[in-house]
């Protein structure tokens, strides 16, 4: 089961994707808005929808298969909740978070350490954040071989939390059973072939492929 999430960033940062690959769709506030406006079928609508005008909130209303109200003062982000109940239903489920970054930090940031939040870390392996220049995937200790995307030109090993020996080969910069005390980016590494691998033992990382505009 393949599920996207559209948050409200603009269309203009959407990666480029095949919409008929995904079998449940989510619009996460405005972003409910922009599926609709690009003709998709919507299943899902979260969000307390503060970002619409009354027009534009009937239309999502009408036209989504399913819509979950949030109150407007709530513990949970609107992106936080939907994932949630993307999960709640295909606990299975390989997630695609787009519309999530270029616009506010403080909003990139909390989508960007979602997965470290204890309810979401078993499905660390699920989650994934796209944009038009860049693809974020979560890991867990363990071994990986990380395969080449097209068009991407960098490799980055986003360490999100103190992270225990780490090894990165087959890559054009290599680390050996590095310790890691803080939060660190090891950017702007490349692809050596059409993969590369990493380990580690303890710790939560991101790894980032990238492009230039």
């Amino acid at each position: 089961m393949k599920i996207i999430l559209v948050a409200g960033g603009s269309p203009n940062e959407w990666p480029q994707l095949n919409w008929e690959d995904y079998d449940y769709v989510v619009g996460i506030d405005r972003g409910s808005l922009f599926i609709l406006e690009q003709g998709l079928s919507l299943d899902l609508a979260v969000g307390d929808f503060d970002s619409l005008t009354n027009d534009e909130k009937q239309f999502v209303q009408k036209q989504a298969k399913e819509l979950k109200q949030a109150q407007a003062e709530k513990d949970d982000t609107d992106t936080q909740l939907a994932l949630q109940l993307a999960l709640e239903k295909f606990p299975k489920g390989d997630v695609t978070i787009i519309g999530a970054t270029g616009g506010r930090l403080d909003h990139f940031l909390s989508n960007l350490w979602l997965p470290l939040e204890p309810r979401f870390q078993s499905f660390v392996g699920q989650i994934r954040l796209e944009d038009r220049q860049n693809s974020i995937a979560y890991y867990l200790p363990g071994s990986y071989v990380v395969k080449k995307e097209s068009e991407m030109t960098y490799l980055a090993y986003c360490c999100l939390t103190p992270v225990t020996n780490l090894t990165l080969t087959a890559s054009k910069y290599t680390l050996d059973h590095k310790d890691v005390a803080i939060p660190t980016s090891y950017a702007s590494n490349e692809f050596v072939g059409e993969t590369a691998k990493f380990s580690f033992d303890t710790g939560v990382i991101a790894v980032i492929q990238s492009r230039d505009k």
